[in-house]
């Protein structure tokens, strides 16, 4: 009686995914940056850690020197908006998704004023904590 030769197991080869996974990588690391944008604004220098919490896309509010209100969702985000307007599209956002960052690209040409008040209208709205983006001096 001849004995039966088994097969070896189909084997799959991982080296092809691996490379693909790597590229996919490298690939959102250098998009990543790139996905959060606003307004182009003058930043202020001040010396700050950056935010920990990134879990979430973080919603940004933008405020030009001449004192427009911008915000990047969807559409165009060089087209200024109403507060009330900001007001409502973030309060319906954050009751959607709670955790969702706030964060404000204040000019630095901008009076202290307007942006308090962008900060309250904001705070109204449900964000619970709102940050202020700074450049690295």
């Amino acid at each position: 009686m001849p004995r039966e030769r088994r097969k070896p197991m189909a084997e799959i080869n991982v080296v092809p995914y691996i490379d693909v996974m790597l590229v996919l990588l490298i690939i959102f690391m250098i998009t990543a940056p790139m996905l959060m944008q606003g307004v182009e604004v003058e930043l202020p220098d001040a010396a700050s850690e950056p935010v920990e919490n990134q879990e979430d896309e973080p919603l940004i509010v933008s405020v030009k020197a001449d004192g427009t209100y911008y915000i990047n969702l969807g559409g165009t985000p060089e087209q200024p908006e109403q507060l009330a307007v900001i007001k409502d599209k973030v309060g319906k956002i954050l009751k959607a998704k709670p955790k969702t960052p706030v964060l404000v690209w204040g000019d630095e040409k901008v009076p202290y004023g307007t942006v308090v008040v962008l900060m309250s209208e904001l705070q109204q709205a449900g964000a619970k904590n709102v940050g202020l983006v700074t450049e690295n001096p």
